[in-house]
């Protein structure tokens, strides 16, 4: 699955992955941004996620834009064994796009063309 952040550039995006667990066992996940542009996306409620059986839960995933070209990063989900129990490993592609540039600040100057 491919989560898409769009905002401004220097803007920060938030979105949440909905992850459910069906089994009747608590399911644990170690939580890894890798890729190229790995740094510029974040996990802010940590690296952990804990989903109880029968449950599901939402993981924040904030991108804040340096540049103008699309940043890319991959989300891996990888379980921890709690109980004997294993969830598979899963995989989210992240890809950004900036579509407006706020300015930061405008400045008026006032300069002679040409001196005589």
């Amino acid at each position: 699955k491919t989560i898409e952040f769009t905002g401004a550039l220097h803007a920060t995006v938030v979105k949440q992955v909905r992850l459910k667990n069906p089994s009747s066992k608590t399911l644990m996940y170690n939580a890894i941004l890798v890729g190229r542009d790995a740094d510029d996306f974040s996990l802010p409620k940590g690296n952990t996620v804990t989903i109880a059986p029968k449950r599901q839960t939402n993981i924040n995933v904030e991108f804040t834009s340096r540049f103008l070209r699309p940043a890319e990063a991959v989300l891996l989900l990888i379980s921890k064994r709690v109980g004997g129990i294993n969830g598979a490993t899963l995989t989210f592609s992240l890809k950004s796009e900036v579509k407006h540039i706020e300015p930061a600040d405008i400045l008026k100057c006032k300069s002679p063309c040409y001196e005589l």
